[in-house]
């Protein structure tokens, strides 16, 4: 019904910056809120940063001040700026959209994008 697909990972040093981005398919898909997960390994997935449709943001403690998520409801997508990277910053990172579909309620999770931070 609805696919994400995140892209943007990929290895960079301490202090350096990404962006990730998820694009959603299916244009007759309407996005309600979206967010970013993340999942070391050894540990559990946990919630980076989120966004509803009024535009509120919520972000984990750990990533205030250095990432910055967004959306742009008019594509269909959403992002993750991430800025002043560290090591422990390094995880797969997952995108999750709720929305509709008619008055189908969907969400859905994207497959992932690696990002490693070298120290």
């Amino acid at each position: 019904q609805v696919q994400l697909v995140e892209s943007g990972g990929g290895l960079v040093q301490a202090g350096g910056s990404l962006r990730l981005s998820c694009a959603i398919s299916g244009n007759i898909f309407r996005l309600n809120g979206l967010r970013w997960d993340r999942q070391a390994p050894g540990k559990q997935r946990e919630l980076v940063a989120s966004i509803d449709r009024f535009g509120i943001t919520n972000y984990a403690d750990s990533v205030k001040g250095r990432f910055t998520i967004s959306r742009d409801n008019a594509k269909n997508a959403g992002y993750l700026q991430m800025n002043s990277l560290k090591p422990e910053d390094t995880a797969e990172y997952y995108c999750n959209v709720d929305g509709y579909i008619g008055i189908l309620a969907v969400n859905s999770w994207g497959q992932g994008t690696q990002v490693t931070v070298s120290s």
